[in-house]
């Protein structure tokens, strides 16, 4: 898990350059199939930013706290 909250971005773009040449290249699949993963990666991104702020955050802080 450490790993995973060390590395959601890198993990998170991996992902999604995965799932963009998956759908590029099988035109069979579903719209709707394609819309609903868009929108549960649009949803996922927002969580990776939002930990990748309280790491941003927790740096900032420490750093200037001594």
């Amino acid at each position: 898990m450490e790993f995973v909250q060390k590395h959601a971005a890198r993990i998170y773009t991996v992902a999604v350059a995965v799932l963009a040449l998956v759908a590029h290249f099988v035109p069979s699949l579903p719209s709707a199939l394609i819309l609903g993963v868009v929108a549960a990666v649009l949803g996922t991104g927002e969580a990776v930013q939002r930990l990748e702020d309280r790491k941003t955050q927790a740096a900032y802080t420490t750093q200037y706290r001594a």
